[in-house]
């Protein structure tokens, strides 16, 4: 199956990342999941590249630090002076042979160790206890690997020398010491960052809690390379010449000393930049995913690569953005069942019941005669009509800055007023009440009728300790639902009481007394206003309606199905 251009771009993309990886060992905004849009081509593509990459570097590193170990020990045993003629000097063709010994054996053994791991990247197959835990041990081998080269490069020197306890087999015995720990730690550092794409993949479905190679041994690494083998150098050839094992200084400048200083320097840059590298890094990609999460980027995740303490803060960060993830999730949920403002207020009160008394616009709305409907027609068409229902009076709810209390099968009751307050919640229930009559007679082809009223409530969280919910209590609520029994019974699409019309400002406008009398449950008569724009529907449109239910709306719904 052909692949799409936007999907070939998001491989190339991810190539070319993973390419970056493999050469420079950095991740900088590299996210582990863009691995699986690689092919297993490109995956071998990209494991022969990083195999010629290390090899290059292994044998480049091992060469260099060789040609220094070679002029070190012609400065040592001729006084400071750049000449092979001396009677004392080891023979040259000896140490290059040894030398070159060193650097095959090493490129061999790091080949033969790096190999299995790298045919598991190319194969995709996921990794089990055994392959992290070889993936992980990778700086290890290839550091045993350096040591076992230099130290066979030494042994062919000894067997070539026959005079193991000559001047000229020592220094250089000494020499070849100290290359190896240069060396190996060099090794050590550049390994450990050629080898993150596979500790991206092996780590990704178990990343490890633990400290493997820390930042301390890294430190340790660069203490080495900088300090404690040119000081090593600088102590063998002072002490050599104060036992008389080595011969003085021969001009007026010291050459040796120069030379391993300037060794040193070199040697000493090259590692700082690789463990800075390798410390910054991770530290560069935290801070630009950071960025992210506060731009309210919930799914950023990290690579997680490094295995030191700086590895198990990528875990931690996932781990604290997956939290914050499921936390939004579940707070989405909340608000969703309660509202917005009450899930904040919930969250910011910490679950404690509170409430306060509030004068309030109330708007109650009920679908006529649902009883029947639900008898007649099948539950899930009535289901998908509840829903576009709803829908519509939350829309039109919230534009006015109402509050949903509460949906009860075919009725839904707003509030405006509380929880957040208005200026004038009369005005806001009697338009939101005339809108939501307009938008439901366009949209649905079913009855209902709207109450609104107003007055003082309680509105604060009822309930158990366990369990409670936010709602309000009060008159104009059980008026509201009067006036909305009212209203289906009158044939209005809405009826208000007197209270709501006299409280309201410009909302008022555009209502007429309907009739006054005293509704069911109460012992005084109340305003009955409703809007003049609106006609009554009598009882036989009130049958044509609900026979409507059935043909267009209704089976579009059915089709549709419940959403």
């Amino acid at each position: 199956m052909p692949q799409s251009p936007a999907v070939r771009a998001a491989v190339v993309d991810a190539s070319a990342r993973a390419k970056r990886l493999l050469v420079t060992g950095g991740v900088l905004d590299f996210d582990q999941r863009q691995w699986s849009k690689l092919t297993l081509a490109e995956r071998a593509r990209l494991a022969r590249h990083a195999a010629w990459v290390a090899g290059i570097a292994s044998i480049g590193g091992n060469a260099l630090i060789g040609v220094e170990t070679m002029v070190m020990v012609v400065f040592s045993l001729n006084g400071g002076e750049l000449s092979w003629s001396g009677a004392e000097l080891p023979s040259i063709t000896m140490v290059a042979a040894a030398l070159v010994v060193s650097v095959i054996l090493n490129t061999v053994l790091a080949v033969v160790l790096f190999r299995p791991q790298l045919n598991w990247f190319i194969s995709g197959e996921p990794a089990d206890r055994a392959r992290r835990r070889a993936v992980i041990a990778i700086p290890y081998h290839q550091v045993y690997a350096t040591f076992a080269a230099w130290g066979s490069a030494l042994l062919v020197y000894a067997i070539w020398n026959h005079h193991l306890a000559s001047i000229q087999f020592i220094t250089v015995a000494g020499g070849f010491v100290l290359a190896a720990v240069s060396s190996a730690c060099i090794t050590y550092v550049f390994i450990e960052r050629a080898a993150r794409p596979l500790a991206v993949i092996a780590l990704r479905d178990s990343p490890i809690g633990h400290v493997v190679h820390s930042v301390a041994k890294r430190m340790i690494v660069v203490w080495a390379v900088s300090s404690v083998v040119p000081m090593a150098g600088l102590l063998m050839i002072n002490v050599g010449r104060g036992v008389g094992w080595l011969p003085p200084v021969a001009g007026r400048v010291d050459w040796a000393t120069l030379v391993l200083a300037l060794v040193s320097l070199a040697a000493g840059i090259r590692v700082i930049l690789l463990v800075g590298s390798a410390i910054a890094d991770p530290l560069i990609d935290l801070r630009k995913a950071v960025e992210r999460v506060d731009e309210g980027d919930l799914s950023t995740r990290v690579a997680v690569y490094d295995m030191s303490e700086l590895g198990v803060l990528q875990h931690g960060f996932n781990s604290m953005v997956e939290g914050l993830e499921e936390r939004e999730r579940v707070r989405e949920l909340f608000a969703r069942h309660v509202g917005d403002t009450v899930a904040a207020q919930a969250l910011e009160g910490g679950g404690a019941a509170r409430g306060t008394k509030t004068v309030v616009g109330v708007l109650f709305v009920d679908i006529t005669s649902s009883t029947r409907l639900a008898a007649q027609h099948d539950p899930v068409a009535i289901a998908a009509v509840l829903n576009r229902f709803f829908t519509i009076v939350a829309d039109v709810v919230g534009r006015h800055g109402g509050f949903i209390n509460k949906f009860e099968g075919d009725a839904a009751l707003a509030i405006f007023g509380a929880p957040v307050a208005l200026d004038s919640p009369a005005d806001a229930a009697l338009t939101a009440a005339r809108e939501l009559a307009a938008q439901l007679t366009r949209s649905l082809a079913i009855r209902w009728g709207i109450g609104v009223s107003y007055g003082t409530v309680f509105a604060g969280n009822i309930g158990a300790e366990t369990r409670y919910e936010y709602t309000v209590i009060g008159d104009p609520v059980n008026e509201s639902a009067r006036l909305s029994d009212a209203a289906k019974r009158e044939g209005v699409p809405v009826l208000a009481s007197g209270t709501a019309i006299t409280a309201a400002g410009p909302g008022s406008t555009g209502w007429s007394l309907l009739s006054t009398r005293v509704l069911r449950g109460r012992s005084e008569p109340t305003e009955l206003f409703a809007p003049d724009d609106m006609p009554r529907i009598r009882g036989t449109a009130q049958r044509s309606i609900i026979g409507d239910l059935v043909r267009a709306p209704y089976q579009a719904i059915v089709r549709r199905g419940v959403h």
